[in-house]
C-alpha cells in the first residue's frame, strides 16, 4: 500500500509528528492494537479550525478540520508503527465542539472517514462514535482518536 503516492494525488502530505501535550504516548501499543492518542487540526504545532461548529465555523470548515485530524493520524502511524505493519483500522471516535441547534456532525466526521477509506481502502473500513463537548484544547473545533490492528 502506497500511502505516500495516494496523498500526493489527493493533494495533501504528512503533517510532522506532533508530541504529546502532557504524559502519555501518541500511540500506545498493546498486543496486536495501536491506540492512538487525539488527534486535533494542528500542523507544525499551528491550531486551526478554532472556534465553534454553527457559529465562526462552517460544516465545510469542519470537514476540512476531520480531515487535518485523519492526516495526523496517518502520519501518526507512519511514524510509530509504518503503514505495512497494520491490518486495519478498527474504530475512531470524533469529538467536536457547536453552537446552537447545529446538528452536521456526521458530515464532519466523513472528513477523517473518507480520507481513511480514500487511502487505506478496505484497510481503512471503520465503525465510529461522535461526540460533542463543551471545550476543546485551544478552542479546537474537532479532535479524533483511533485504533488500529497491526499485522501478526
Amino acid at each position: 500500500m502506497n500511502i505516500k503516492k495516494k496523498l500526493k494525488a489527493l493533494k495533501l502530505e504528512l503533517p510532522n509528528v506532533s508530541t504529546p501535550g502532557g504524559s502519555y504516548v501518541s500511540v500506545n501499543i498493546r498486543g496486536n492494537m495501536a491506540y492512538v492518542a487525539i488527534q486535533f487540526p494542528i500542523i507544525n504545532e499551528e491550531l486551526h479550525y478554532k472556534g465553534r461548529l454553527g457559529a465562526e465555523l462552517t460544516t465545510e470548515d469542519g470537514y476540512n478540520a476531520m480531515q487535518m485530524c485523519a492526516l495526523n493520524v496517518i502520519a501518526q502511524i507512519d511514524a510509530k508503527v509504518g503503514f505495512n505493519n497494520i491490518e486495519g483500522l478498527n474504530h475512531l471516535d470524533a469529538y467536536y465542539q457547536s453552537y446552537g441547534d447545529w446538528n452536521e456532525a456526521p458530515k464532519v466526521v466523513n472528513g477523517a472517514s473518507d480520507l481513511f477509506l480514500d487511502l487505506l481502502e478496505d484497510k481503512g473500513t471503520h465503525s465510529r462514535a461522535i461526540f460533542g463537548v463543551d471545550k476543546l484544547y485551544g478552542n479546537l473545533s474537532v479532535g479524533i482518536t483511533c485504533t488500529f490492528t497491526l499485522n501478526k
